[in-house]
């Protein structure tokens, strides 16, 4: 069986991840006013499901670590797929928070799951091809949130949060089968070790993008969980959830987009602007109550959320660090836990602080990127010791795969 065309496996994986992330871990945020208003969920108890999805995702995202074959299964992608649309399903068969959470829970898992088996298929087939192809792979979790606010804002006037619950897996089911035959990443030799001195050299611009990459974490899931009821506090239920479609359809092409900027600017200036523009977008809705300012905030948060992500995992790998992808992928993990638990007490109060305070994180994360671009080193010398020719191009190779999108393509230091 021959490898699918370059478009046919973006297209795969664009639907694996909109599965996955955009519907089975975001559908939450335009159903969570719905649970709010019919189904008794309190803020509080909203919050606290986000959280347990988050650590389920920790999970999943640190079994796909340690256990790397995990990474290469196509068993493991279909499983996961199918129980995240399993766990949508069941959402409405219940009222106990309990239940909800563990069902939560389990979707954080199987999310992960089928994000690095997308993910670790895109970087390892697409390497060869232009980065923007793999760009374009990521903007399904825009998709996903598009296509899953889209059905939600229709259905908020003709059913209830149970219906919404269930066409939510219905469209999963349907990703799904337009994900089933994505070829996994294959197995790669492993790569020669660099030198210690080269690691020493980089640690402290790692140690700023670890900080800013987790502190992102924090700040952009408070949004990415509550910004359709922050939203819709001061405006007509609609704007909600329709700036939650335009989250989805901004974030489309943004990872494309980043990754063409990343061949021209340096990314720890890219990272910095991307980082300032999303907490503008974070607490506009905060500072200006109108639907006007809600959707200039949905495509502000949606064209930077998923940019920042593959900036900074590009950035990890240009420096060579060891293992650097899965230490981002950590750190931004925890942050995500951490965000709706910090948020927690202000709930009681609206959302409009939580936002803010959200905001505020951020622009802590663009300090820290202001902060790794001082005497950033863009042009990477990396000295190994002495080694076969083609131990060298296994490294290269294995770097390659393990890199974002556009991660190793030369650019002027801007």
């Amino acid at each position: 069986m021959s490898a699918p065309s370059p478009w046919a496996h973006v297209a795969q994986a664009a639907a694996a991840l909109a599965a996955g992330m955009g519907v089975g871990r975001f559908v939450y945020t335009p159903i969570l006013p719905l649970m709010h208003a019919q189904a008794g969920l309190s803020a509080g108890a909203g919050a606290h499901l986000a959280t347990a999805n988050y650590v389920g995702y920790l999970i999943g995202a640190v079994a796909g670590i340690l256990l790397p074959a995990l990474v290469r299964s196509r068993a493991v992608l279909r499983c996961s797929l199918l129980l995240l649309t399993a766990t949508l399903a069941a959402m409405p068969l219940t009222h106990s928070t309990a239940v909800w959470g563990l069902l939560r829970l389990v979707a954080g898992v199987a999310s992960a799951l089928v994000f690095v088996v997308a993910a670790g298929s895109l970087l390892h087939h697409l390497r060869e091809h232009p980065p923007h192809l793999s760009g374009w792979a990521f903007g399904g979790v825009g998709g996903g949130i598009a296509l899953s606010g889209l059905l939600v804002l229709v259905l908020r006037s003709v059913a209830d949060w149970r219906t919404a619950w269930w066409a939510s897996a219905a469209l999963a089911a349907l990703l799904t089968a337009g994900s089933w035959n994505l070829w996994p990443e294959a197995v790669v030799p492993a790569a020669a070790p660099a030198s210690g001195a080269t690691a020493a050299r980089t640690h402290r611009w790692f140690g700023a993008l670890f900080v800013s990459y987790t502190l992102e974490g924090v700040g952009y899931i408070v949004a990415g969980t509550f910004l359709v009821s922050a939203i819709g506090q001061g405006s007509p239920g609609w704007v909600g959830s329709g700036a939650w479609v335009l989250v989805g359809l901004a974030a489309v092409p943004s990872a494309a987009l980043w990754a063409r900027l990343g061949r021209r600017w340096s990314r720890p200036g890219l990272l910095f602007a991307a980082l300032v523009v999303q907490a503008v977008g974070i607490g506009l809705p905060a500072l200006i109550g109108t639907p006007a300012a809600a959707l200039v905030s949905a495509v502000l948060f949606g064209a930077t959320f998923i940019g920042v992500s593959t900036i900074a995992l590009a950035t990890g790998a240009h420096l060579r660090f060891p293992r650097s992808v899965a230490l981002l992928t950590a750190g931004y993990s925890v942050g995500q836990i951490l965000g709706p638990l910090a948020v927690a007490p202000l709930l009681h109060h609206g959302y409009h602080q939580a936002l803010l305070l959200a905001a505020l994180v951020v622009l802590a994360a663009a300090a820290a990127a202001a902060v790794l671009r001082i005497g950033f080193p863009h042009h990477m010398v990396v000295v190994r010791h002495t080694a076969p020719q083609q131990q060298r191009e296994s490294a290269e190779n294995t770097r390659s795969a393990e890199a974002g999108p556009d991660t190793l393509a030369p650019h002027s230091a801007n």
